[in-house]
């Protein structure tokens, strides 16, 4: 006779539980106290003063080993939810494990940060707000600045903490394991070494998005251990031992130094803790040398960019810069806006130099003849620079942001209007080509001519249209998806610029957002270090494949693979795209 629901249901939760039940594991010696192990110390801290999340109260603890001498940077772990981690009956046991490793020369001299999440006190007759899902689960770099710029700084206070994020980790069980991945993916330049238990890789706050960054973005140096098991939970927000897995095959594929131990476990800290201590070994194995960003087979890394060829400085000291172009003559030149300065990358690419005063510029574009074009937005005025520096007001009463010239007319921005505007060459009134972004920005042609991409740097996407015969623009469509931090109201897309083969490349915060023909994006390049984001690019150079970039006060330049087209030179039918 066929079960009934009942007794399908009971039976459902009877080897339920004999499967929790049966999830033990041999006791590691690492987590046992070992005799003539010089034991360290655990001291508790609160610490209310954060401006990153106002009016939060956390408690947290810090570890110091017996080994820590003043005179010598300690190496850093921070964990999250960290009481948990140093209670003296919990599994976990951090301060054991860290004896014995530390005293066994299988990882440095370590500090351990142990933080709880932040709570908003609501007061005697309410609840409190508990920050810890905000905090933890929110995929952008908000919970690292809390951890660089608040909490470290209340440790060295009291301890001398390394500089060397090489010799930083963090770790965390759950929202902590996906808050501890965060702060070294978005900041490897302060953390390389992240241990993630159960971590919540899904759907509560974007953290679905993660296995889709690892596959896109240029590789970090960071080195990740993931622990999960089967049984692990399976809710509205997703599946946490799928989303475990899909983050496994991301960071294999992409190449990074990644290891991991699945079990058969649920949502607990049992497996997690019970691998804690050969994780930790693995972790920190040969701690003296850099961990470094992966290249090798990465198909998408691989065809633009070369390896080894990094971020090289070509100009500082700026204000803002942004509105790169290259010159028919092959010379490159970008606008310091604030300062109304025009700049000329010298001929051997190292430096720049002043070029021209140019009230209001906000970007430049040449035509085949070698004049400059600029756009200037707060001025509401387009002006032209002939050969011999002849300067000639073209259209004045639109803003104008960007803007990009053809063999008929110019296309430009105006974000005020929230319009595209063209200019037919010989006329003196634009006429209003096309509508659709909130805030039209960076704008490029496609290599045929037919096309023109336009940036929304307050959406989610790269708005495309065919070019009429009378300039006009048809056929708008939201075409290209950009990718942000999922707590970020923009990407803040900003200029663009187009290669030979039809990929499109866009200055956004994450990166340069590299297309393909049908605006999906292949790879998100890195940015130097201490660069929170692009303002805009442009390929140029001998063969057209080195790409420089305006980013704030600086201007930096990359040698790629990338074949760039600049709208001046010739048209080219690129390939049909892979569909």
């Amino acid at each position: 006779m066929p079960l009934s629901i009942r007794s399908l249901a009971l039976a459902f939760l009877l080897i339920s539980g004999v499967v929790h039940a049966e999830e033990t594991y041999p006791v590691h010696p690492d987590t046992q106290v070992k005799d003539g192990v010089p034991r360290g110390k655990v001291t508790a801290h609160q610490f209310s003063d954060s401006k990153v999340f106002p009016g939060t109260q956390r408690d947290y603890f810090l570890y110091v080993p017996a080994q820590y001498d003043p005179m010598k940077p300690a190496a850093l772990m921070v964990f999250q939810d960290g009481q948990k981690y140093v209670r003296e009956n919990s599994t976990w046991r951090v301060p054991t494990v860290f004896d014995n490793l530390i005293h066994e020369g299988a990882m440095p001299v370590t500090i351990a940060l142990c933080i709880n999440p932040g709570v908003v006190p609501g007061g005697d007759q309410a609840q409190n707000r508990f920050n810890r899902s905000f905090e933890y689960d929110t995929v952008s770099d908000r919970y690292a600045s809390f951890l660089v710029d608040e909490m470290i700084p209340e440790v060295r206070k009291r301890y001398n903490i390394t500089d060397d994020p090489n010799m930083r980790a963090i770790g965390g069980s759950s929202s902590g394991a996906i808050a501890a991945f965060g702060v070294a993916w978005h900041r490897p330049d302060q953390f390389r070494r992240v241990f993630s238990t159960v971590g919540t890789y899904v759907g509560l706050r974007g953290g679905n998005e993660y296995p889709t960054l690892v596959r896109k973005s240029e590789p970090k140096p960071i080195r990740v251990f993931l622990q999960d098991g089967r049984n692990d939970l399976n809710i509205y927000g997703g599946s946490w031992w799928h989303a475990n897995t899909s983050m496994l095959s991301a960071l294999r594929w992409a190449g990074y130094q990644v290891n991991h131990a699945w079990g058969d476990g649920g949502h607990n800290g049992k497996h997690g803790s019970a691998i804690m201590p050969d994780a930790m070994r693995w972790l920190w194995q040969d701690f003296e040398k850099p961990i470094e960003a992966p290249f090798g087979d990465h198909p998408e890394l691989t065809a633009r960019l070369i390896e080894g060829e990094g971020w090289q400085l070509v100009s500082t000291g700026h204000r803002y810069t942004e509105g790169p172009a290259v010159s028919p003559e092959g010379g490159v030149f970008f606008v310091d806006g604030p300062k109304g300065e025009i700049w000329k990358v010298d001929a051997d690419a190292s430096s720049a130099t002043k070029f021209l005063d140019m009230p209001s510029v906000s970007a430049l574009m040449f035509d085949a003849k070698g004049r400059l074009y600029c756009a200037r937005n707060k001025a509401k005025t387009l002006t032209r620079v002939d050969a011999d520096g002849t300067q000639t007001d073209l259209m004045t009463g639109k803003s104008c942001n960007d803007l990009v010239v053809l063999d008929h007319g110019v296309y430009f921005t105006g974000p005020d209007e929230q319009a595209i505007w063209y200019l037919p060459h010989g006329a003196d009134k634009p006429i209003k080509a096309g509508t659709g972004p909130e805030k039209p920005n960076g704008l490029i042609v496609t290599p045929d001519r037919r096309f023109l991409l336009v940036v929304d740097s307050l959406g989610r996407y790269v708005w495309s249209y065919l070019i009429g015969a009378d300039g006009t623009l048809r056929f708008g469509q939201p075409y290209g998806y950009l990718h942000s931090s999922q707590d970020e109201v923009r990407t803040a897309g900003d200029g663009c610029t187009m290669a030979e083969d039809g990929s499109l490349l866009v200055a956004t915060k994450l990166g340069i957002q590299i297309f393909d023909q049908p605006g999906r994006v292949h790879l998100i390049t890195s940015r130097p270090t201490g660069v929170q984001r692009f303002s805009n690019c442009v390929l140029a150079g001998p063969e057209m494949t080195t790409l420089y970039v305006t980013c704030g006060k600086h201007v930096y330049r990359r040698e790629t693979k990338i074949k760039g087209i600049a709208p001046w030179q010739p048209a080219v039918k690129p390939e049909k795209p892979r569909l």
